[in-house]
């Protein structure tokens, strides 16, 4: 009998710790950015084995959710891929961080039977922007036909594939053509969401990397993840100095490097159409929007202690997923300003 009551105790003892253990776990939730989900995934997944008292809640819902939901104080952080404007920055009821994560390369990735297994394709800017205006309509157009003469491109319409929500990738492309394109920058101009001129929408990343894998003659723009994903063709683009640049880390760490000599205090920069030899073009940072002033203590400490270790040891996980880790400068001077962050 004295046994079974202290097997009984035991067992509500263990229960008891089970549920406390439970209750001690501290959920972080967060919203944006699909650009840089699968890194973001991984990180919560390391992350978890490091400190198991916080878990993270963090739903792809575009960089325009993101920042409408920080704004909203409906989770933790938002993700961005696009800087938050200052007319947003106003309507916040506290100071909301930029704060930097990593760099990421935005890529065309196509669709075209008749070269599949063959050498990349070779687009420029100016074909890039009139693609995407309309004015270019097939894939044997002659200046693609000349920035690719050891290919033989089918007389087939170029069907065009875009994001239909609000998106930080969106963001980074069109800041791309407007840079490049005077005509763009006129008609269309840049954002998180604009009135294309042509091309079927896809929601996410995700989205236009399915619509493109199953429709022949298609093109798309998505982070370079989603189209090793996918097992997708993404073509090779000529940056501002003539260079055609494959769209890798160290492409990606060479753009960073070239724009961010005078990085802002508030990082808010854009890093596309990077000169230089080894630059590629289409490069975007992706930052977490946090509030300075944490309403929450305890969710607080844990965010600012995950954002500590994902700017230092989680920066390691980056290249394996085609991101680019942060300069170690640039982490110093991140790691100061999230000193800065009240819980």
């Amino acid at each position: 009998m004295k046994k079974t009551i202290t097997k009984i105790i035991t067992s509500m003892f263990l229960i008891t710790t089970v549920f406390a253990q439970q209750k001690r776990v501290v959920l972080i939730n967060g919203a944006g950015a699909t650009f840089p989900y699968p890194l973001y995934s991984k990180w919560f997944y390391e992350y978890a084995k490091i400190d198991k008292t916080v878990n993270f809640n963090y739903q792809s819902i575009g960089s325009g959710g993101g920042i409408r939901q920080i704004l909203a104080q409906t989770v933790d952080f938002g993700a961005s891929d696009a800087v938050m404007t200052d007319e947003q920055l106003k309507q916040a009821p506290g100071k909301i961080l930029h704060i930097p994560m990593t760099a990421g390369a935005v890529v065309l990735i196509y669709n075209i039977p008749e070269l599949k297994g063959k050498q990349p394709l070779k687009l420029t800017s100016e074909i890039i922007s009139k693609i995407y205006l309309g004015k270019i309509k097939k894939w044997n157009d002659k200046l693609i036909q000349a920035e690719n003469p050891d290919l033989s491109l089918p007389n087939k319409s170029i069907v065009v594939v875009r994001r239909s929500d609000g998106s930080g990738t969106t963001f980074i492309f069109t800041d791309y053509l407007c840079e490049v394109s005077a005509e763009w920058r006129e008609k269309v101009g840049k954002g998180t969401a604009v009135n294309w001129p042509v091309g079927l929408g896809g929601k996410g990343n995700e989205g236009v990397a399915g619509i493109v894998k199953n429709t022949p003659y298609s093109i798309g723009y998505v982070e370079i993840s989603y189209a090793i994903q996918n097992n997708l063709d993404y073509a090779i683009v000529k940056n501002k100095d003539g260079y055609y640049v494959k769209p890798t880390v160290e492409s990606i760490t060479a753009a960073i490097e070239n724009k961010t000599k005078n990085m802002p205090d508030d990082y808010r920069v854009s890093i596309v159409n990077a000169g230089g030899k080894n630059s590629y073009p289409i490069v975007g940072f992706t930052w977490l929007l946090v509030y300075q002033k944490q309403q929450d203590k305890v969710r607080g400490e844990k965010l600012v202690q995950f954002l500590k270790w994902a700017l230092t040891e989680g920066q390691k996980y980056c290249a394996e997923l085609i991101y680019a880790p942060l300069p170690k400068n640039l982490v110093n001077k991140i790691l100061k300003t999230i000193d800065t962050i009240e819980y």
